[in-house]
């Protein structure tokens, strides 16, 4: 086995790895009642940290300041504090501390924001309009779930506990009605609802996941910003994909929009109640419209093609939106024609556009997004860079890692397997049961339509992935071994059993869901899902990289696989570095993509 440990960058810049160093911004939060106020996350330092942005002055100001980096923070709604969550080197395992809005005493650790909750897996968050509420949901492997309310100057009180994955949802404007999401019969995928006071009494239900053939999921989109309004935005599943529908909790009336889009659909409230912000996702690209709730007219807001990934609307009704394409790199910008946050520094060079295409597979059509070198004519040696979740989707947006590749002279398949979102609630569920087989079915049809179509060296096909995409890499190559000649897993699952005992507690409930059981009461089922269980076909040579202090993909269940490897004298490389799961270190991300081009160029010699 081999240790990597990096190597030094050249004296030029290559446009790969400017697009890694090149700054970036988050899409702003805005304190509701201090619009002025932003909180946005920037890797402007080298490493991704929280700015807080003063719009009336135009200060921007440097919120967080540590090695590994922060990006869970919270703006609350008067626009005086900053809520951001506390770590141990990405381990997400800790506490809430916050800081004024101005900045704290100078060389002073940020207060703890709940002084009497002990440290835990975070389950959401909801800041009251007082300034002195909080409702925190927290995660432990003891105790499950627990929602606490926590006002200044009392100590914080239990509002709901179960040892299922819940969460908090929404806290409504006038802080009478919170919110929460919970699978407490026993399906993580599809949530239910549950409104509470805050003493913790219920006031109303709305459940899903009863009554019919399929257990079918809600979300909580947002109370109206509105003093006494009672209403919940709601996502729901019933037609086959995500729709918002709006629910008076104080009346039980449920108004459902029916809008006419074929993708899914979110969406969140217009400032003043009136109307809401859609959010259209279909086949890898999005759009956004507005819709009047009085007269139910749809009416889209202008975007280039390509993808949003997030938007919200400011007080005077114009619409800011974090917006990207394959070829163009993300950009903050509003429906004004400004650009909301263009930071100085280095410009990230664009790429290549991505070609759709559709292949026919066991399940139904799969949708699979190609970029090449521009005028390459094939056969080319091909990356299959496999998305993560598994409840994700490739979509029509820059990727610094896939732009890389394509420098390199790689042509870049992305899968929308089944399992992914975007494609309707039967393509999304697909996967439970043959969890990781079903994917690599439909990878398996894709990589044989770029063999035959000519885009595609049969001879210099690479695997590779991070998170459930590693997964699917390390399973591909034990199940498909003749398939691929390289793999390369980034903080995959790799002895699913030993990952499931590690593993944080929100995920071990997932992990049920999927596969219909523990380990313990599916043990057939975790074996054939297993990377573990086909080590032994792997005859590509593999590189794993792995954070030491990773809860999603632990570091004992990879050590497992990797001795196994090392027990036949499998060609395989390791590469531990102190984060968790991936790095929010600039020169650490670099580092890892010049390993495992280096990896490639030693073994493949493309």
């Amino acid at each position: 086995m081999t240790e990597s440990n990096g190597s030094t960058p050249n004296t030029t810049t290559p446009d790969w790895e400017k697009r890694f160093r090149a700054p970036r911004v988050s899409l702003p939060d805005w304190a509701e009642d201090a619009p002025d106020r932003s909180l946005f996350v920037s890797n402007a330092t080298g490493t991704y940290e929280l700015y807080a942005w003063d719009r009336a002055t135009g200060e921007q100001r440097q919120v967080t300041n540590r090695p590994n980096g922060t990006t869970d923070g919270v703006l609350s709604p008067d626009g005086e504090w900053i809520w951001w969550f506390d770590d141990k080197d990405g381990d997400e395992f800790g506490k809430w501390r916050r800081q004024p809005f101005g900045g704290g005493a100078e060389g002073a650790e940020d207060e703890l924001a709940t002084p009497g909750l002990e440290a835990s897996y975070p389950a959401g968050l909801a800041l009251g309009r007082d300034g002195r509420t909080a409702v925190v949901g927290r995660s432990t492997d003891e105790e499950g779930t627990t929602i606490h309310l926590a006002v200044a100057d009392a100590p914080p009180a239990v509002i709901y506990r179960h040892r299922e994955s819940a969460g908090v949802g929404d806290l409504s404007h006038d802080g009478s009605l919170i919110a929460i999401e919970h699978t407490e019969h026993g399906d993580a995928m599809h949530s239910a609802l549950r409104v509470l006071r805050p003493d913790g009494t219920t006031v109303a239900d709305l459940d899903d996941t009863k009554g019919g053939a399929e257990e079918l999921g809600l979300e909580v989109l947002g109370f109206a910003p509105v003093e006494g309004d009672s209403r919940l935005l709601v996502g729901h599943q019933r037609r086959g994909r995500w729709e918002p529908l709006v629910w008076d909790v104080a009346s039980g009336e449920e108004t459902d929009l029916a809008l006419d889009l074929p993708g899914d659909v979110s969406a969140e409230w217009y400032p003043d109640g009136s109307g809401l912000l859609i959010a259209h996702s279909f086949e890898a690209r999005s759009e956004l419209f507005r819709y009047d709730l009085a007269s139910r007219e749809l009416v889209k807001v202008p975007t280039p093609a390509g993808s949003v990934s997030g938007a919200t609307v400011r007080p005077d009704g114009s619409v800011e939106y974090l917006w990207s394409s394959s070829a163009q790199p993300s950009s903050v910008r509003s429906t004004t024609g400004a650009v909301v946050l263009d930071p100085p520094g280095l410009k990230s060079p664009g790429s290549v556009p991505v070609e759709d295409v559709w292949v026919d597979g066991p399940g139904g059509r799969i949708h699979a997004l190609v970029q090449k070198p521009a005028g390459a004519a094939g056969p080319l040696p091909t990356v299959f860079d496999i998305h993560g979740g598994p409840t994700w989707h490739d979509s029509d947006a820059f990727a610094a890692g896939p732009a890389a590749w394509v420098d390199h002279g790689y042509a870049v398949v992305r899968v929308n397997y089944r399992g992914s979102t975007g494609y309707g609630r039967e393509w999304t569920d697909a996967l439970k049961h043959r969890v990781g087989l079903i994917e690599l079915e439909d990878i398996a049809a894709v990589r044989e339509w770029a063999v035959a179509s000519g885009l595609a060296d049969p001879d210099r096909l690479i695997l590779t992935g991070g998170s459930w995409g590693g997964y699917l890499t390390l399973l591909g190559l034990g199940v498909q071994p003749d398939a691929w000649a390289l793999g390369l897993a980034a903080v995959p699952v790799a002895d699913y059993v030993t990952a499931y005992h590690d593993e944080m507690e929100a995920l071990k409930a997932m992990d049920r869901t999927l596969l219909g059981g523990t380990p313990e009461e599916v043990p057939e089922r975790f074996e054939a899902s297993s990377p573990l269980t086909y080590v032994d076909a792997v005859r590509a040579p593999v590189y794993i990289s792995a954070g030491v202090n990773d809860p999603r993909c632990p570091i004992r269940q990879i050590d497992n696989y990797v001795k196994r490897l090392e027990k036949r004298g499998a060609v395989h490389e390791v590469y531990r570095y102190d984060a968790g799961h991936g790095s929010l270190v600039v020169d650490e991300r670099i580092k890892q993509v010049r390993l495992e081009m280096e990896f490639v160029e030693r073994h493949l010699g493309a």
